[in-house]
């Protein structure tokens, strides 16, 4: 089995995911919300002082701007809307490009990532990944999306850990496994390191200086 795994944001877009997705959200919904910015840029300057985590700052911010839950039907069109928007306008094509050669030489697509399965998926199904790994959300008896995290956030070490579980999950070896893992981000450090082949993808410059001192290649996707 041959797995090409992609972290998402900065790596497959050009920006952030995740707060872009809660404005939208807020915007289609009730934008009222956007009332609570300040107390959102507030959360992120928290998190940056290391007041709260990065899993807490997810949870704050989606309260503020998605509502405390949310059904499945209310948030399909947002979804919809945002990951064609996310597709179009904010995608590198150099990621694009290599999706599709993965694909053609016979890998199985892979999205991991710290974001939010509750709007991640949409976008992996325009970009045509076979399977998601994602943050995922604490759903209620009543089928409702929390806004609290259920399990780890995908992220740094978690991220590893949860790409492992789901190998499990699929019944995939690791040693009858062949692994790709493209990131940005020096956080994906881990996965890149139990990874087959790693690429460093328009790397942040710890990112660079560390692909740089280990040997993995870098790839710039902006062109």
């Amino acid at each position: 089995m041959k797995l090409a795994i992609y972290d998402m944001d900065r790596t497959i877009t050009r920006t952030g995911t995740y707060t872009p997705f809660l404005i939208h959200a807020a915007l289609a919904r009730a934008p009222w919300r956007l009332l609570f910015l300040p107390l959102v840029l507030g959360s992120m300057l928290a998190y940056a002082i290391k007041l709260i985590t990065r899993a807490r700052l997810k949870e704050v911010n989606q309260r503020l701007l998605l509502g405390a839950h949310i059904t499945r039907s209310q948030l399909e069109p947002v979804t919809a809307s945002f990951a064609e928007r996310t597709y179009t306008l904010n995608t590198l094509p150099g990621a694009l490009r290599r999706l599709a050669e993965d694909r053609a030489a016979g890998y199985r697509l892979v999205l991991a990532t710290a974001s939010y399965r509750l709007y991640v998926g949409a976008i992996a199904a325009r970009l045509g990944m076979d399977d998601v790994i994602a943050t995922n959300s604490i759903i209620g008896i009543d089928a409702r999306i929390t806004a609290k995290i259920d399990g780890e956030n995908c992220y740094g070490p978690a991220k590893l850990r949860m790409v492992q579980t789901w190998m499990e999950q699929q019944g995939l070896a690791r040693g009858e496994c062949h692994i790709r893992f493209y990131s940005d981000h020096a956080s994906d450090a881990p996965v890149m390191a139990w990874a087959d082949e790693a690429f460093a993808t328009t790397p942040s410059p710890r990112m660079r200086a560390l692909a740089t001192k280990r040997g993995w290649p870098i790839l710039d996707f902006r062109h």
